[in-house]
């Protein structure tokens, strides 16, 4: 099992859902976070004065995924997050090693 990590602009959430879902992924994890990268902020104007804005909105996406669904799931997520600007956003993936469905007790892959 793997814990697949996104971080994407906020208006691509639901083309990325049904990316997933596309898939048979039915969970996920989203928190509204803030940061930057390569993108750096960005000037706004509010009532005529100029400010920097150095952490921007993005959206984190977590998905615990079979080891088969890996590949799938990121260029899913890639393609439909993708806006060929900067700010786009990254996946990370890392090793899962136990997950339990509180309700049920299932184990591993069936607790996904």
């Amino acid at each position: 099992m793997k814990l697949i990590m996104a971080i994407i602009k906020p208006f691509k959430l639901d083309e990325v859902r049904e990316a997933l879902g596309q898939l048979g992924i039915q969970g996920l994890t989203v928190s509204e976070v803030k940061g930057f990268g390569r993108q750096k902020g960005q000037t706004e104007i509010y009532r005529g004065a100029e400010y920097q804005v150095n952490f921007l909105p993005k959206v984190k996406l977590e998905i615990a995924v079979r080891d088969d669904l890996v590949d799938r799931a990121m260029e899913a997520i890639s393609a439909a997050a993708c806006t060929d600007k900067i700010g786009d956003g990254k996946i990370f993936v890392y090793g899962l090693e136990h997950a339990v469905r509180i309700r049920t007790g299932e184990t591993g892959n069936d607790a996904l």
